[in-house]
């Protein structure tokens, strides 16, 4: 489903399925509603999924709603944007980023 800040939302359970189960790369945007961070991230990321819709795919996972999966993968703070590719997570970062910054971090693990 696509929430409110143009990136497809993901939950405790269909995680699995969209994320660990893809074929492309997924960054994950662990967020939350209250997160003032996460809201000056989220136009960056959603216009980076639409320029890297080829290579990347990046979805949002809440916190507060899905706190099992952010759990799992030793989610303590928000914004926290991690990698899956293959399955497994490659690479975690947390706090926002400007686009060309983010953009250089991601081109050494997508």
């Amino acid at each position: 489903m696509i929430g409110t800040k143009g990136l497809t939302e993901v939950t405790d359970e269909d995680f699995a399925e969209v994320v660990l189960g893809a074929e492309l790369p997924v960054l994950v945007k662990f967020t939350a509603d209250w997160c003032p961070p996460c809201r000056m991230i989220a136009p960056v990321l959603a216009e980076i999924a639409r320029e890297e819709s080829h290579r990347l795919r990046i979805v949002q996972l809440d916190v507060d709603t899905s706190p099992a999966t952010a759990a799992r993968y030793g989610v303590l703070s928000a914004p926290t944007l991690t990698v899956f590719r293959g399955g497994e997570p490659v690479w975690s970062v947390v706090g926002a980023r400007p686009k060309r910054k983010l953009l250089a971090e991601l081109a050494e693990v997508v």
